[in-house]
């Protein structure tokens, strides 16, 4: 009998970026209601881009013979976590929180895409430092 291979469940929630084009529809309109607030639309598109190159790279990681799941945080509820699931959580300390309630043992790595903003006390591995930690989960 074979033994299935590992499946890494990436878990990320919106970014501010995503929740105001879902509310504004066009970036134009959403840079003009951030205006009229005294904002600009330019740190949330960079704070954007950080999280979604924090995803590709920890995708880029996972070892090509593993099973992958990519999972938004309003998706947990229905979700089926697996008992050999390694889960990893890009986000704040929040998304470790909110995973943890729908785990039964399954290890988690929590990986701060934005260390200059969160201090991140659960999700404390930069990108890079999340690479060695996926690794040793190689069975």
């Amino acid at each position: 009998m074979t033994s299935m291979s590992p499946r890494a469940v990436v878990v990320r929630r919106a970014s501010a970026y995503e929740l105001l084009l879902s509310t504004h529809a066009t970036r134009g309109q959403a840079s003009f209601f951030l205006e009229t607030r005294g904002q600009r639309i330019e740190p949330i598109e960079e704070h954007h881009q950080a999280i979604q190159d924090a995803i590709n790279s920890i995708l880029g990681t996972i070892p090509a013979r593993w099973r992958r799941a990519e999972v938004n945080r309003n998706d947990l509820d229905r979700f089926l976590f697996e008992p050999e699931d390694l889960i990893i959580a890009v986000g704040q300390d929040g998304l470790v929180a909110n995973i943890a309630k729908y785990l039964n043992g399954q290890p988690i790595i929590g990986v701060n895409p934005l260390p200059q903003l969160y201090d991140g006390v659960l999700a404390r591995f930069h990108v890079d430092h999340a690479r060695e930690r996926i690794l040793a989960f190689d069975r």
